[in-house]
Formats: structure tokens, C-alpha cells, sequence
């Protein structure tokens, strides 16, 4: 990923784009290390950057992988500032399909 992909930084957290892969799978890969928080805030920003990509997954490409390192500022971010940080570094990145 880190090679060959591409990455895109935003405030709550850095998302690395790996795209044109021959398997048709889309795979996401959460990152929060303890710069983040405890455990559990570790766990709701992990949770939160799940429910937002899980939701917008049928729109993106297939063959492509994702990273999604959180930031220390997701901590402290509302899941609407989360997930209007994840569609705009998606559009940038351009890994949404035409649907979007």
C-alpha cells in the first residue's frame, strides 16, 4: 500500500488507496494506535469509520483496497464530521463509482 497506493490526508484521519487490483474484493483495513486514545475511545472511532464505510461500500470499486489511519482529532469528531471527511477524501480519490 504504502509503494504502490496512493494517500489522501484529511483532519480526523489519512485514507491510503490501493486501486486496480485483479480480485474483484474491495478490502478496508482500520488503523488507530493509542495516540488516539484508551481503549475505548480506540473502539468508537473504529466503530464509527466502520458503520460510514460499510454504508457507502456498494459504491466503490471493485478491486480496490483501502487503509484508514485515524487521527488524534477523530476522537473528539462527531460521526457527521467523520463521514462528511470520508466522502469528500472518497470523491478525491476517486474510488466511488458513478452512483455517487
Amino acid at each position: 500500500m504504502r509503494r504502490e497506493g496512493q494517500s489522501f490526508h484529511g483532519k480526523f484521519f489519512v485514507l491510503s488507496v490501493l486501486k486496480n487490483l485483479p480480485s474483484p474484493e474491495v478490502r478496508v483495513g482500520f488503523i488507530t494506535s493509542r495516540r488516539v486514545g484508551g481503549a475505548v475511545v480506540r473502539n468508537r472511532v473504529r466503530r464509527r469509520l466502520r458503520e460510514i464505510v460499510r454504508a457507502t461500500r456498494p459504491e466503490i470499486m471493485a478491486g480496490t483496497w483501502l487503509t484508514v489511519v485515524a487521527r488524534q482529532a477523530a476522537a473528539r469528531a462527531t460521526f457527521q464530521n467523520l463521514a462528511a471527511e470520508w466522502r469528500m477524501l472518497a470523491q478525491r480519490s476517486t474510488i466511488l463509482g458513478p452512483c455517487s
